[in-house]
């Protein structure tokens, strides 16, 4: 009995020493991501996500914010998802009009273009797929690869189209989507390489909510999201991620280390609210809590810090409707002057 109590006693003091170096080790690691991190990038490009469909829900005309966007706020560098659903509603009956007119407009004011194409996409409810590609899996997996060979075929000559992204977070487990599968990710890759092999293919995952492996090992080049202040049922509300940029230097470094990316970019930075609901029915105080000008420019320079090359802002079309809608000009005008800062 005696002997049974002392390796008892034993045992508890090495899983206490155990337990205590663990403690200790995500303390130095939470301490060391909330340091300041190095100066910031100046150089740094900043762009814009931009949707179409996400401005008619706002009540706007997207035409019109488009082209303020290029020409009040100065955007250079585009990322345009091309919808499934509205690009292609009968089965080989093709309407790529908006993104014609999209990319048309950009060439005039010397904007380059990420084209993002796939089942996801940009912007709730991320996987737009046309009600006759919902017959079955089978059914889907074809379509889309065709649309994937469609839509590359149709661009690839059109020299402001600097990369192809396939499929937006894919490896999230996020929005109304069927299920992930790796293998034919892999192949919709393959597939838009081989159509056009003169364009890297990008890939993107979550910042916050992943360790990038799975996209960074697969893609030609690799985006992360980035975002500050959210709301969560899971954490009963409003939440600022208590991370600093060496968090995202770090998994940067994970990745260079063990794939062979080395083009690392900030695909999706929050300029926007996240609000607890539809941002259009929430008051301006509520979304103050989780995006303003201030909190823009914070932004902005907590990416620089981080020190990724390319920076693209997520929420332009919500600026326009604060300038246009709420009469509340200053995001918008904090935007222009970020951009000029950084032409």
């Amino acid at each position: 009995m005696i002997t049974f109590f002392s390796h008892f006693k034993h045992l508890l003091k090495i899983l206490a020493f155990v337990f205590g170096s663990i403690l200790v080790g995500l303390l130095l690691l939470f301490g060391y991501f909330n340091l300041p991190g190095p100066d910031p990038r100046e150089d740094v490009k900043l762009g814009m996500t931009f949707s179409s469909r996400y401005a008619s829900d706002l009540g706007l005309d997207w035409h019109q914010t488009y082209l303020a966007l290029l020409d009040d706020i100065g955007v250079k560098h585009l990322r345009l998802p091309v919808y499934w659903d509205l690009a292609e509603k009968e089965k080989g009956v093709y309407d790529y009009a908006d993104i014609d007119w999209q990319i048309a407009e950009a060439k005039k004011y010397d904007a380059d273009i990420i084209l993002t194409i796939g089942l996801k996409v940009p912007r709730w409810p991320e996987c737009h797929i046309p009600e006759w590609a919902n017959e079955n899996d089978q059914v889907r997996k074809q379509g889309i690869l065709h649309f994937i060979g469609k839509t590359i075929t149709r661009y690839k000559d059109e020299k402001t189209i600097v990369k192809w992204q396939i499929e937006n977070e894919p490896f999230l487990p996020f929005g109304i989507c069927p299920p992930f599968d790796v293998h034919f990710l892999e192949q919709e890759v393959a597939f838009a390489k081989a159509t056009d092999a003169s364009r890297p293919i990008l890939l993107t995952d979550s910042g916050e909510l992943s360790l990038w492996y799975g996209p960074a090992s697969r893609g030609d080049e690799f985006g992360t999201t980035m975002y500050r202040d959210i709301y969560s049922k899971n954490v009963g509300g409003y939440l600022r991620y208590p991370i600093g940029p060496n968090f995202f230097r770090t998994k940067a470094w994970i990745v260079r280390t063990f794939t062979n990316q080395t083009h690392l970019s900030v695909i999706e930075l929050q300029a926007e609210p996240w609000a607890s609901g539809w941002v259009a029915d929430m008051s301006l105080e509520e979304q103050s809590r989780t995006m303003n000008a201030v909190k823009l420019r914070e932004n902005v320079e907590y990416a620089k810090r981080v020190g990724f090359p390319e920076v693209y802002l997520w929420g332009g079309e919500w600026w326009y409707w604060m300038k246009e809608k709420k009469n509340a000009p200053d995001v918008w005008e904090t935007g222009k002057e970020l951009f000029l800062e950084h032409r």
